[in-house]
C-alpha cells in the first residue's frame, strides 16, 4: 500500500469502535511501497522485461509457459537485476509544474 496517512493503523481507530479496529488490525500485516518509487512502476517494469525477454514468442501450452517463466525468473534473480531509477523528484517538479 502507499504511504498515505489514511493507510496507517491509527486511521482504523479514527473510523471504527476500538474493539472492531483492534480485531481487524490483528488480521492485517502492513506492507508499504518504497518512498523512492512506486511498487506499481516496478511491477510494470518487470512485466515489460518478462514480455520482451520471454513471452514475445508463441508458447504452445501452459506447461511450457510455466517452464519459460521459471527460467526467466531464475535468470533475473541470479543476475540480481535491479531497476535504475532515473526520474528524480527534481525532474518531477520540472515536468509536473
Amino acid at each position: 500500500m502507499d504511504n498515505l496517512n489514511t493507510n496507517q493503523r491509527y486511521a482504523f481507530y479514527e473510523h471504527l469502535p476500538p474493539a472492531e479496529a483492534c480485531r481487524l488490525l490483528s488480521k492485517l500485516e502492513f506492507h508499504f511501497m518504497p518512498e523512492h518509487g512506486s511498487w506499481l512502476n516496478m511491477a510494470e517494469i518487470e512485466f515489460s522485461a518478462l514480455w520482451i525477454e520471454c513471452l514475445d514468442q508463441r508458447i504452445p501450452d501452459a506447461a511450457t509457459l510455466g517452464a519459460e517463466v521459471a527460467a526467466w525468473e531464475r535468470t533475473r534473480n541470479e543476475d540480481e537485476s535491479k531497476i535504475d531509477w532515473q526520474f528524480t523528484a527534481d525532474n518531477a517538479r520540472i515536468r509536473l509544474w
